[in-house]
């Protein structure tokens, strides 16, 4: 892919005046009254340590890409965002940082269940498999091959961690937690946006392997929040490479995982710095993925 022009790379934010109600692992949020800014920032988390090294335009690509969805799929399900290019006068002075990183969005309830659905068997879904033949209680077909597709979408829920890792539960688990219609919606509008996020990448050589969602609640609505199919949140699998029997190339933050992994980083903080080479090669794939989904550059 043709190289293209940087725009500033942003690790954090600071903004004076404006009250920060968290900071995640790339997202900085504050709190507008009864919204929310969200501003994606590109950091860049690897094996739940963030690392030192941003990764130029990852941000844009998070945010531009939820934007995406979130417009594409918006008969499926209410989303969050409020806008997305044209802030209120409280934040005028800072417009050109929040410039294609930035969503102004609803303020909502979070359900405190993320929702996964997958559609091939990988990850942390393939070693419950090896080891049990199923996935959050899930029965699946013995023989099945590391990367197989599977033969419907299956939602596979785990718990929303506040460190450390989240794990895998079962849908009567989420029953238990949310209630039983809750717990129905969320599958059921999950496996949806799923089948249709999936087909729509696929037309573009895009391998949806496996995404979370996630939702809150506001009043009698159910919300679609955080971040919209996105490398961050998603396996996305070149198409015309994928072979099934093994782990696949992918769109997202593999040159970093490989190489920390190559050098023998313990995985604990604090995290090694990233060369040159691996930052650029992780900024092309985010952009390409951008680039192969929307059908256009990212701006």
């Amino acid at each position: 892919m043709a190289a293209s022009p940087m725009q500033a790379v942003v690790s954090q934010t600071d903004f004076p005046g404006l009250k920060l109600q968290g900071r995640g692992k790339v997202r900085d949020i504050y709190a507008l009254d009864d919204l929310l800014l969200i501003v994606a920032t590109d950091r860049l988390s690897a094996f739940d340590v963030v690392l030192p090294t941003p990764i130029p335009d990852k941000g844009r690509v998070l945010t531009q890409l939820s934007l995406f969805w979130f417009d594409y799929l918006e008969d499926v399900v209410l989303n969050h965002v409020i806008a997305s290019k044209f802030f209120p006068p409280e934040l005028e002075h800072i417009k050109d940082e929040l410039k294609g990183r930035a969503m102004l969005v609803r303020r909502t309830d979070p359900v405190p269940i993320e929702c996964v659905v997958r559609g091939y068997i990988s990850g942390s879904g393939w070693k419950e498999y090896q080891k049990s033949g199923s996935v959050c209680g899930i029965r699946l077909p013995a023989g099945l091959r590391e990367s197989d597709r599977l033969a419907e979408p299956i939602f596979t829920p785990s718990t929303k961690a506040t460190t450390g890792h989240d794990e895998n539960i079962s849908f009567d688990e989420v029953v238990s937690r949310v209630g039983g219609e809750l717990a129905e919606r969320l599958r059921d509008i999950s496996l949806k946006l799923y089948v249709r996020a999936a087909k729509h990448a696929a037309e573009r050589g895009i391998i949806i392997a496996d995404t979370k969602f996630e939702f809150g609640i506001l009043g009698p609505h159910l919300v679609w929040i955080d971040e919209a199919v996105t490398p961050d949140s998603s396996r996305f699998w070149p198409a015309d490479q994928y072979v099934p029997g093994r782990a696949q190339p992918s769109f997202d933050k593999q040159f970093v995982r490989d190489y920390l992994e190559r050098i023998g980083w313990n995985k604990q903080p604090p995290a090694p710095a990233l060369p040159p080479d691996v930052v650029a090669s992780t900024r092309d794939k985010y952009r390409e993925a951008y680039q192969r989904i929307t059908g256009h550059a990212l701006d």
